[in-house]
């Protein structure tokens, strides 16, 4: 249970450097932040799988950089699912998803398995 609150608190502070950073992503207050990072996550497990095997032959053209367009993708479908998140056009969502990527994949090297919080040493 740790393990997920603290890969929810990640992908909710992505989404919230993601508004920071990328112009055209906006975000109505801290409820709406954690609502946004727990749908995304939810998309990214439920719906992201069955998009990318269903885009694997374009996948494999393009040497895997279609993935981007179907994260981009992704955090777009969550902002239609949600008010208070406003995604403004394809770049936009590009932007975001590339954030809010590359801030979970930092902290994953910090993160095991099991949700703890691992020591560099």
């Amino acid at each position: 249970m740790t393990g997920f609150i603290l890969r929810w608190l990640v992908g909710a502070l992505g989404l919230w450097l993601a508004t920071k950073i990328v112009p055209g992503i906006h975000i109505r207050g801290l409820e709406t932040l954690l609502l946004a990072a727990l749908l995304l996550g939810l998309v990214n497990a439920i719906v992201r799988p069955v998009v990318v095997f269903l885009t694997l032959p374009l996948t494999l053209v393009t040497l895997g950089l279609f993935l981007l367009i179907i994260n981009a993708a992704m955090f777009w479908l969550t902002s239609l699912f949600l008010g208070g998140f406003v995604v403004h056009g394809f770049l936009a969502a590009l932007g975001g998803a590339i954030v809010t990527g590359v801030v979970s994949w930092f902290a994953s090297g910090f993160i095991d398995g099991g949700g703890r919080i691992q020591r560099i040493r």
